[in-house]
């Protein structure tokens, strides 16, 4: 999560990552999520995806985007400090860019 007094005008707040995922649209993903301390849980409305970050477990869900832009997520467990707050930005991006 970036710091509040690092983020500029036009930035969301509790949204902006200093370093977004960045994926393919028009192309069938498979991501892969574990956690190494405590419970989290990888939301993105956008994608309809929620999936559970436990330690010692690998989950898995599926994303296919469509369309380009900047699509944002939060960990949407209450697991420590902030930890309800983490935020998730995802870039879409062409094929050809992401390669």
């Amino acid at each position: 999560m970036m710091d509040s007094e690092d983020i500029v005008m036009g930035e969301k707040r509790l949204l902006e990552t200093d370093i977004p995922l960045i994926l393919p649209i028009k192309t069938h993903i498979r991501v892969l999520v574990t956690a190494d301390d405590v419970l989290h849980c990888f939301a993105v409305p956008h994608f309809g995806l929620k999936v559970d970050a436990v330690p010692g477990r690998l989950n898995e869900g599926h994303i296919f985007i469509k369309d380009l832009g900047v699509y944002y997520g939060q960990c949407s467990e209450i697991c420590g400090v902030n930890h309800g707050f983490m935020p998730i930005q995802v870039i879409a991006v062409e094929p050809s860019t992401f390669k």
